[in-house]
């Protein structure tokens, strides 16, 4: 008796007997798909994304077994050529590397085998697609509300941090059934329609839809005697008092996030969590730029001819700094490590002092005759100044001020 060897073409992934001339009747997945065999991953995407929107046996009830034969042939080309590890072994092998018996046996359409479609399929018909294989379930209880408060804290506590106590108003636990919901010596039991699963799943064409259960809300269980107190929610109400720390360095819009702190859970469910956002009040003196803390400070016009020794106002208390002779207003001057201090390394900023020379306003006689000798004495001894060589580029330019210089000096 003659044995029959198994011949594989891998151009076209078709098989046969030696001596046996059928061929199964399987096309190849490119065809299939109806792309090339250089096709990008987009490609074949876009190529599978057309053709399950042009036999998907739901949206076309018409020829229904065959669109979902023609559905379930452009499916499972898309599972492997979508895959990189299967696309290559096909690649290589043809349909013998995944030869399960013969049709679309071979390829699994549920569990974990229907996620390769979700992202295709998903935005198409809007359905959650799952197998039967995956049962997930849900959680005991639905997790509390988050909550959010505003603080308003003042500029040295945003540098340097504090506590602060707030009171805040939220649902508790409730004491009588301690959160389960039911009444003292009773408990919940298991949820007949979904039989604690929190899903209830029915068939849609070649899938499984997954929805919640409507008895149970998605919690797997039912209370047949509900607490007297909180009527089989689980919850109360008060209003707590919390200790929050601000650590030194938080700036205006900081959000500080304080665990478990927030509503209650229903039904013994986790709570949520407080956030805490901090508003920082302006300061008389002071600003803020990242941990640096910027003050414009005000000397007179003979501090700023003469030079001084000026007291600086800083938040770890009053310094002295020397000004040279001859500041100018907006000159900038360095305190290292008065600012504030960096939320993560802790490294203090500096503090940024900005000279304002103030103009004497309101002047007596006598002080203006005396401005009028010091200009004119400084402009003998100094030369031009800037006032002096900004006035002769205007005249150069456009023949104007020289009038207005006699009348200044003239007074």
């Amino acid at each position: 008796m003659a044995r029959a060897f198994l011949v594989y073409h891998s151009a076209t992934g078709r098989r046969r007997l030696d001596g046996d001339t059928r061929v199964p009747q399987k096309r190849d997945y490119y065809e299939v798909l109806g792309v090339g065999r250089e096709a990008s991953a987009d490609e074949i995407k876009k190529a599978y994304r057309a053709l399950a929107l042009k036999f998907h046996p739901d949206r076309h009830p018409e020829n229904k077994k065959e669109n979902e034969l023609k559905f379930k042939e452009a499916s499972e080309a898309y599972q492997v050529l979508s895959d990189a590890d299967k696309r290559a072994q096909y690649d290589r092998f043809g349909h013998v590397a995944f030869d399960g018996g013969g049709g679309f046996g071979g390829f699994d359409f549920s569990g974990a085998g229907a996620s390769i479609f979700e992202d295709v399929l998903g935005d198409l018909f809007g359905d959650f697609f799952s197998g039967g294989g995956g049962r997930r379930r849900s959680r005991r209880g639905m997790r509390g509300d988050d909550l959010r408060y505003d603080l308003d804290i003042t500029f040295e506590e945003a540098v340097e941090g504090a506590e602060r106590h707030i009171a805040v108003p939220r649902a508790s636990t409730c004491a009588t059934c301690s959160g389960n919901g039911c009444k003292p010596g009773t408990q919940p039991e298991t949820c007949p329609a979904c039989r604690g699963a929190g899903q209830v799943r029915f068939q849609q064409g070649l899938f499984q839809i997954a929805k919640t259960c409507g008895q149970c809300n998605g919690q797997g269980r039912v209370i047949r005697t509900p607490c007297p107190t909180c009527r089989g929610v689980g919850t109360g109400h008060e209003t707590r008092q919390i200790k929050v720390k601000i650590p030194a360095g938080v700036d205006d819009g900081s959000r500080l996030k304080l665990r478990g702190e927030g509503e209650a859970g229903v039904q013994g469910g986790p709570s949520g969590d407080l956030y805490v956002v901090l508003n920082v009040q302006p300061h008389a003196i002071f600003q803020r730029e990242g941990p640096h803390i910027i003050c414009e400070l005000p000397v007179s016009m003979v501090q700023a001819s003469l030079g001084a020794r000026i007291d600086i106002p800083t938040l770890q208390g009053v310094v002295k700094m020397a000004i040279p002779a001859g500041t100018q207003t907006g000159r900038l001057f360095r305190l290292k490590g008065k600012g504030a201090p960096d939320l993560r390394s802790g490294v203090r900023g500096d503090q940024v002092v900005r000279i304002m020379v103030e103009t004497p306003t309101n002047l007596s006689r006598k002080q203006k005759d005396l401005l009028k000798k010091f200009e004119e004495a400084a402009e003998e001894s100094a030369g031009e100044s800037l006032v002096s060589g900004f006035a002769g580029k205007v005249r150069e330019l456009f023949g104007v001020g020289e009038s207005a210089e006699r009348e200044r000096k003239e007074g």
